[in-house]
């Protein structure tokens, strides 16, 4: 029956969520730690939570996940952990020798009340921490925020511990990507790459959990912005933020500690978010913008052109990151689409002012919440009440999709009935052109299995 049973009444609820559109700040901080070179994440809880946190990341990305735990028993939760978290940062240096551990608390370390800056501090006292080693930390309770609040906090933590403040004055721009896959940050560097800028990108997460296959297991993999090249982020002449939610804490860490000046702007998802992404890149940087990448906009053009007539008036349902709807949004209002049904997870300030400004006053009639309640039982009983033409996110769905007959676009995290998002960017005129043709063809698809005998054309 899956969710046939979901009530069409919408009634208010304060004290329960129902299918989360979210999932817990540690994983988020583990995927940003492995963005960091040579660095080995640190669960400071169970080993039950790192292995959910791990699990879920591999089944996203198709990657192995590295990461050590704490691994408390019921003494650690009773007299705190301190004394398990010594003897991992001993082990992990003396056995598997990363250049950072990544440490990241869970509910269990954070009800216990854990001091991790006291514990590191005697860590290092009592020369568990090699020379040239280092330790960070970031709070990442599971009862708070999401995934994305986690990912925030662990790249907060980068500018915290390593960003220098007396860093040579360079050229270089600072990017901070926000949550997006491995191949969006590769796509971020190559087109700044074509344009002739250098940056620093962190986290990088590109051939770290997208690895190529060469018949061997790299522990750390080639991948991952290094200590070097954080620690001279300090001295950039500029940073570029990318999706607030995400990236606003590093940004605005990073200006306050070594005064680089920042510019946050929505994920570059779409049209008019590279147009931004670009242009500021132009500005900030001073140099122009070769043809190479004007062409390539101009093919995004071309196929919005084309395929216009297919998706206009088309209404949407979206859920997940509260970044990436944001991008969507403007995106689908664009190509004259109605993004109808906006819920996240993540507690979100702003996040409906944000996608009315991304609708542009278009759709007025549209839903948005954010935070606890904006689960997904909620989402599907705005859509049983009044029907849409698409619905937009992660794996978790499939089961609305499949009850209300909608064709389904699987995008964002964690997708775990899939495979390939990781490996074809969503962000750049080139992201954009693939979220096109995905659209498009879900919508062709449906006509090929609705048409009558009679209707069904080898030329739609």
């Amino acid at each position: 029956m899956l969710l046939r049973h979901t009530s069409s009444e919408v009634m208010e609820r304060s004290a329960l969520t129902i299918n989360p559109a979210k999932t817990c700040q540690p994983i988020g901080a583990m995927y940003a730690a492995l963005g960091l070179h040579n660095c080995l994440p640190h669960s400071h809880g169970s080993q039950g939570c790192c292995a959910y946190h791990r699990s879920t990341l591999t089944r996203h990305y198709k990657e192995p996940v590295m990461a050590a735990t704490s691994s408390f028993t019921e003494g650690a939760s009773v007299f705190g952990g301190q004394a398990n978290l010594l003897q991992a940062i001993t082990t992990i240096f003396g056995v598997y020798n990363p250049d950072v551990i990544a440490v990241h608390t869970t509910c269990l370390s954070e009800t216990i009340g854990d001091d991790l800056v006291q514990i590191i501090a005697k860590a290092r006292s009592e020369g568990k921490i090699p020379e040239g080693k280092h330790v960070i930390h970031c709070n990442t309770p599971s009862y708070q925020g999401s995934h994305v609040t986690g990912f925030a906090s662990m790249t907060k933590a980068f500018v915290t511990y390593f960003a220098d403040p007396q860093a040579e004055k360079t050229q270089a721009i600072n990017i901070v990507p926000g949550w997006v896959e491995p191949s969006d940050m590769r796509e971020l560097k190559a087109l700044a790459k074509q344009m002739g800028v250098e940056v620093i990108l962190y986290p990088d997460t590109s051939d770290v959990m997208d690895t190529p296959y060469t018949g061997k297991h790299d522990f750390y993999p080639k991948g991952g912005v290094t200590v070097e090249r954080v620690q001279a982020s300090g001295g950039s002449a500029a940073t570029i933020g990318l999706g607030l939610s995400a990236s606003s804490p590093a940004v605005e860490a990073l200006q306050s500690k070594c005064a680089v000046p920042g510019t946050m702007l929505e994920l570059p998802i779409g049209l008019q978010g590279t147009d931004r992404f670009i242009d500021t890149l132009h500005k900030l940087a001073g140099v122009e913008v070769p043809q190479e990448i004007t062409d390539e906009r101009g093919r995004l053009l071309d196929l919005i052109s084309d395929m216009h007539q297919y998706v206009h008036g088309k209404r949407v349902a979206l859920f997940g990151d509260p970044d990436q709807l944001v991008a969507l949004t403007e995106f689908l209002t664009l190509l004259d689409m109605k993004p109808l049904y906006l819920v996240t997870g993540t507690p979100t300030p702003q996040f409906e002012a944000r996608v009315r400004k991304a609708l542009g006053g278009n759709t007025p009639e549209a839903k948005i919440k954010a935070g606890a309640q904006a689960d997904m039982y909620l989402l599907h009983q705005w859509i049983k009440n009044e029907g849409v033409d698409l619905l937009i996110g992660n794996t978790y769905g499939k089961y609305i999709a499949r009850d209300e007959d909608i064709p389904f676009l699987r995008f964002g995290f964690p997708i775990l009935d899939r495979v390939g998002h990781s490996y074809f960017p969503s962000v750049g005129y080139k992201g954009a052109m693939r979220l096109v043709e995905k659209i498009l063809s879900l919508f062709m698809d449906r006509q090929d299995r609705d048409a009558l005998e009679e209707r069904f054309e080898l030329t739609m």
